[in-house]
């Protein structure tokens, strides 16, 4: 739905005249860190968030949502569907009150744009769009797949976004309101770094010894592909730096929500993160398909090696993690023919830890950008303060 955005990234919330009681980002932390300590009391074998709804890969729709906990399964994937828009709806607009938005037509805004992103997540779901390894394929009784995982999803939110602006722009002006991609993105960010913490903990060994492969990919993807990238776009492509920047988080980072962090720190205009996360979204899926299958061919004698590239190379957190699954997969399928016995999960494990490593730095790289440039090329009164990471 980031196609629809055409306004500034805080126009959306200038329904009042006064300031806001607080800042999108801390707003965002509070919410994050909540949603976060709410799931660390399964911990305490309480469950209090096991009723949020999931999407599976299907093809019997009755197969497609279902509850994050078995706890919750009498709900139902409808139940948790709508238990999942009702708090989500509570929530975002209790935000809009300390943004001191108008939370009526936000509520209608966000109601629009959830279920028409739900809806996209869905279709995308469907398994002729989704399914990818040949087990898959076999389970739905289906003979061919597009293979887009269920990130197909995306597309098809991006293809309803694109129709409802161009065709039903009074619409689209309706529902403005509640299109924040930044607030919902940091919220993620919070949550996701929370997750990374337990998992590091729960699985100290390992996650011990992929710490300096997870060091050597922030390396490689900030201090180097990133370089080559910007100055590839500027020089070659003749880009601006509002264009450049972007361009060169989403591809050498962490695709779509680097994308978006760095236009918001260097103040572009919306358009341009909108444009260069719908291109990451598409060459992520296009990776999907033919990288698992050049590291079956050249890395399954490096089986970590292999989970690690994956992790740095594909750019979408859930297209990272499927191609890693696939390339699980496929390099266990060709030693096993070698005689070779991998430990089932380590592959994946790796791609996940790689790419966890990449996107929470994510935040630091922002504040750098943030700092270059309203500092020293775009000099405004409003500069990034440390504060701010």
């Amino acid at each position: 739905m980031s196609a629809i955005e055409t306004a500034s990234p805080r126009a959306s919330w200038s329904a009042s005249e006064t300031a806001p009681r607080i800042s999108e980002d801390w707003l965002s932390v509070i919410i994050g860190l909540v949603i976060f300590v709410l799931a660390l009391a399964v911990l305490a074998n309480v469950d209090l968030i096991g009723w949020v709804v999931t999407t599976s890969v299907w093809s019997n729709f009755g197969q497609a949502l279902g509850t994050a906990s078995k706890t919750y399964a009498p709900l139902g994937g409808a139940g948790a569907l709508l238990a999942t828009y009702v708090a989500l709806l509570a929530v975002l607009s209790a935000a809009a009150v300390a943004l001191k938005a108008d939370v009526r037509k936000f509520a209608l805004a966000f109601t629009a744009v959830f279920w028409i992103a739900y809806a996209s997540w869905v279709v995308g779901s469907y398994a002729s769009f989704a399914a990818v390894t040949p087990a898959e394929l076999q389970r739905f009784g289906i003979g061919w797949s597009l293979r887009l995982t269920n990130e197909g999803g995306f597309i098809f939110a991006l293809l309803a976004g694109l129709i409802i602006a161009n065709v039903f722009p009074r619409f689209a002006e309706t529902i403005k309101e509640a299109v924040r991609p930044e607030l919902y993105i940091k919220i993620a960010i919070v949550i996701l770094g929370g997750f990374f913490a337990v998992t590091a903990a729960g699985k100290l060994n390992l996650a011990t010894s992929l710490l300096l492969r997870g060091v050597a990919a922030i390396i490689e993807a900030y201090l180097i592909y990133w370089a080559v990238v910007y100055l590839i776009a500027r020089k070659w492509f003749g880009f601006n730096r509002e264009w450049a920047a972007p361009l060169a988080s989403g591809i050498s980072i962490c695709g779509v929500s680097a994308a978006i962090a760095t236009g918001a720190a260097i103040r572009a205009r919306p358009i341009v993160p909108v444009l260069v996360s719908s291109l990451v979204v598409v060459f992520a899926v296009v990776e999907v398909l033919i990288l698992p299958f050049l590291a079956q061919t050249f890395l399954w004698q490096e089986p970590l090696v292999a989970g690690a590239w994956i992790g740095l190379a594909v750019k979408t957190d859930g297209a990272a993690v499927a191609g890693g699954g696939i390339t699980e997969s496929l390099i266990l399928a060709k030693s096993a023919t070698e005689g070779v016995t991998y430990q089932p999960g380590w592959i994946l494990g790796t791609t996940a830890t790689v790419k966890v490593f990449i996107d929470i730095f994510i935040g630091i790289w922002a504040f750098v950008l943030g700092y270059i440039w309203t500092n020293h090329i775009n000099v405004t009164s409003d500069k990034a303060r440390i504060a701010e990471i």
